[in-house]
């Protein structure tokens, strides 16, 4: 077993991080550093759950995985490696391989000692129970915006029934939470439908336009981490920062969930939050392939919404898209409708999943709704070019394009538009909102 130096726990929680939102890291800094911080931590003879980002997160999880597995050889007694769901689909063995950088069917070859799991979070056997918190303790996490209801917390068993939770994942702007990351990847990603559905709905009380890209503890943070202190395994963190559309990482900062996510978000601000002086009437945003439905690629409008002029319009241009969301049909029932839409008819929607709704105002962006006349008034129109039928987005209160209309040549040559390749990862503001 390798010889190891503790690091004492108030270091741990500083967080060792390497780059800046001005460095692109080449590969074997990444591993020197991670091999370096994990070799400090109190790992030998402990079980690890190391849980990790579903595919659509872009971020080189190959040189991670590789990096991680050398730190972790001769010392932790077993790894479960846990994909971090949330309520998106199951990876299929192929793809897991693929995401994690092995072949299908042989994990033993290329991480010798691991196997990999996805969070079956449609299984209530899978779960392990950790409590409530009480509705008086939700009020003051949440600001004041839920007062009555207390939130039931249940997590993947794996998290619990390991000594160490170990997170590795990307820190992005997050239409929920401000800031992805860190204790995020067990609420929701591992969670129940339960802190899924409270703490997506505070956001989308906020509002995804006010609270993107904020820094620090938000109100929906404070809810995700509430529920993390629950855990019983000790909680520590591989948090990078990528370069947007590539696979390359500014930085990796390694520290507890909290460290090192506060480390690594100071750096996304920085990195991932691109500035425009004046609104755009248009945008043609094109979403890569890692988003298969609207549910996944709403980022291509939530993202880009607050540079959107009033009366604008957002075209999400995905032709691969077949689907709004196969795990989640309630949204072809309620639509996409702006947060008013729900709170106004309260009575009508509260015992819908609380997450689809927030889901729902995400990509619908900000409007108003007048309880007295029925009418709806949306302040930007989102339209979908993608190979969903004609019927099925307008069922949802969403204007249709053929994706086949659409050319990107003369869309970048019309000053009147702007066009975001690989759109989803990087967040638009309005420097007079900064």
């Amino acid at each position: 077993m390798t010889s190891t130096t503790v690091v004492p726990q108030e270091l741990v929680e500083q967080a060792s991080t390497i780059g800046g939102s001005d460095v692109v890291l080449t590969d074997e800094q990444v591993r020197e550093h991670i091999l370096a911080s994990l070799a400090r931590m109190d790992l030998d003879g402990r079980s690890v759950a190391l849980v990790v980002p579903d595919g659509t997160r872009a971020v080189s999880m190959p040189l991670l995985m590789r990096s991680v597995h050398e730190a972790l050889a001769g010392r932790a007694t077993t790894v479960t490696v846990v994909i971090a769901l949330g309520t998106h689909a199951a990876m299929s063995e192929e793809a897991i391989a693929a995401h994690l950088g092995f072949e299908p069917g042989r994990i033993e070859e290329t991480y010798p000692g691991w196997r990999a799991v996805n969070h079956e979070w449609w299984k209530p056997e899978t779960f392990a129970d950790l409590g409530t918190i009480p509705a008086e303790e939700v009020a003051r996490y949440s600001g004041g915006r839920l007062t009555d209801r207390p939130m039931h917390v249940v997590v993947n068993r794996a998290v619990v029934e390991h000594d160490v939770a170990l997170v590795v994942g990307p820190v992005l702007p997050h239409e929920v939470v401000g800031m992805s990351g860190g204790n995020k990847y067990f609420f929701p990603g591992l969670s129940g439908h339960d802190v899924i559905d409270m703490s997506h709905w505070v956001g989308a009380l906020i509002s995804s336009y006010e609270i993107i890209g904020t820094r620090g503890i938000t109100p929906v943070r404070a809810l995700i981490n509430a529920a993390a202190d629950r855990i019983p395994s000790e909680k520590l963190c591989v948090a990078v920062v990528t370069e947007a559309g590539t696979d390359r990482l500014h930085s990796v900062s390694v520290g507890t969930t909290e460290s090192a996510w506060e480390a690594a978000a100071d750096i996304a601000a920085d990195s991932h939050i691109t500035y425009l002086e004046q609104p755009v009437k248009r945008v043609l945003s094109i979403l890569p392939t890692m988003y298969d439905d609207i549910w996944t690629g709403a980022k291509g409008m939530y993202k880009i919404e607050p540079i959107v002029a009033d009366g604008g319009e957002v075209i999400i241009y995905a032709p691969h898209i077949t689907q709004i969301s196969a795990m989640h049909p309630s949204l072809m029932k309620i639509g996409y409708h702006n947060r008013d839409y729900y709170v106004k008819q309260w009575d009508r929607f509260k015992d819908h999943p609380w997450g689809d709704l927030a889901h729902s105002t995400h990509l619908r962006g900000q409007g108003t709704y007048d309880a007295e006349t029925g009418e709806e008034h949306n302040r930007v129109t989102v339209t979908l070019a993608t190979s969903i039928p004609r019927e099925e987005v307008e069922a949802v209160s969403l204007r249709w394009m053929d994706p086949a209309d659409v050319d990107v040549d003369a869309m970048e040559a019309d000053p009147e538009v702007m066009v975001v390749h690989n759109a989803g990862e990087v967040l638009f503001r309005l420097r007079d909102r900064s």
